[in-house]
């Protein structure tokens, strides 16, 4: 039966490969020249059946042995420094392994801030779609020189997650230094590879440890990349990125890793987008247990007759949260209206928007399409 579940990953067509700092890391310092050649021999050999589209650690390693550091700095001005001066190198090493096979590679560098804002997410998919067309490999890094909290992803573990959506890719396979998730610590010698995970629970996350040491994503955050994936629709691999011929492995379905099986319940790529990728809420509204019911029962849109109160000041497209009368959050959307505009027709029905307000930007305060329901 794991077997046939693995025949899920043979036709996948748009793959997002993310590499760590622990899978990265070469012995003398840097990153591993050889194993990213490797890599570039592997989707070379694949590209004309596949995209593939790259999300790297490394800058940071990189800058470290340029600057001849021998452990990993704790401040964030040094590391956001060390970034600035690897990231150049970090790119030249997958150029010289691309350019053995003529391909060109291509930079980008994204922020939290940049995945928040839904215009520049649209952009940065552009960008990557344009990339893709002109037969050039993204690599994609989160830009540490400018981030506001130390490696905001989680080693771009996350990030890569939220690139799954950001390019409508439909695999993600994240190369590590151990074969995947474990049910108990691999280090103690008791524990065993967890082939397949069907979802991921609070028991699946109990497995995944803590951070690891050259790296600040550990196994926790790829379980939690693979969880946010899944609710995509889309299956995860996590692997052991030092094995020679991995990434053509896991796309042939033989059993390396761990396979997360995608969710049934899909959500499409704005959806996604409000629940994982859309920052934190602007704002909060109290909705009565009418409106709690509709929208957890019957994926209805949030009207101003449902709405009992506003919290906090904000602007028409942000997104917010809605409560229930017990304060359990219901859901999170984009609303159509300011706080101010809500509160003049909090209570009131759809007809009477445009006489309250002189103007109907339109008959829900949070349209259903823009709307995720809380787990």
């Amino acid at each position: 039966m794991t077997e046939d579940k693995r025949s899920i990953l043979k036709g996948r067509k748009r793959i997002i490969v993310k590499l760590g700092s622990m899978v990265l890391a070469a012995p003398g310092g840097g990153v591993d020249q050889i194993l990213l050649n490797r890599l570039a021999d592997e989707v070379a050999a694949m590209r004309g059946q596949r995209d593939f589209i790259i999300v790297s650690s490394g800058a940071i390693l990189m800058g470290m042995q340029s600057m001849g550091y021998t452990e990993s700095p704790r401040t964030m001005k040094v590391k956001q420094a060390l970034a600035a001066v690897g990231q150049s190198r970090l790119m030249q090493a997958y150029a010289d392994a691309f350019g053995r096979h003529d391909i060109l590679v291509g930079q980008v560098l994204l922020t939290s801030e940049g995945l928040e804002n839904r215009r520049r997410f649209v952009l940065s998919h552009n960008t990557l779609e344009t990339l893709l067309k002109m037969e050039a490999v993204p690599i994609i890094n989160e830009n540490d020189t400018v981030a506001v909290e130390e490696i905001r992803f989680g080693d771009n573990d996350l990030l890569a997650s939220m690139v799954v959506n950001l390019a409508d890719a439909d695999l993600l396979v994240i190369l590590t230094n151990t074969e995947g998730l474990f049910d108990k610590d691999p280090r103690l010698g008791e524990g065993k590879l967890v082939k397949v995970v069907e979802s991921v629970d609070s028991h699946i996350v109990s497995m995944a440890g803590g951070p690891g040491k050259a790296g600040s994503g550990g196994m926790s955050s790829k379980v939690m990349a693979a969880k946010r994936t899944a609710h995509m629709g889309v299956p995860t691999v996590i692997t052991d990125g030092r094995h020679e011929g991995v990434l053509t492995k896991v796309l042939s379905g033989q059993p390396v890793g761990t396979l997360f099986m995608p969710s049934s319940g899909k959500l499409a790529s704005r959806k996604h987008w409000i629940a994982y990728s859309s920052g934190q809420p602007r704002g909060t509204l109290i909705i009565d247990d009418g409106a709690a019911r509709a929208l957890r029962q019957h994926n209805k849109s949030l009207l101003p007759a449902g709405v009992k109160e506003v919290l906090g000041d904000f602007d028409p497209g942000s997104m917010v949260r809605c409560l229930d009368s017990g304060g359990q959050e219901v859901a999170r959307g984009v609303t159509c209206f300011s706080s101010d505009q809500i509160r003049l027709i909090m209570g009131r029905h759809s007809v009477e928007i445009e006489t309250v307000l002189g103007t109907c930007p339109g008959e829900e305060v949070i349209h259903r399409d823009d709307l995720v329901i809380s787990t």
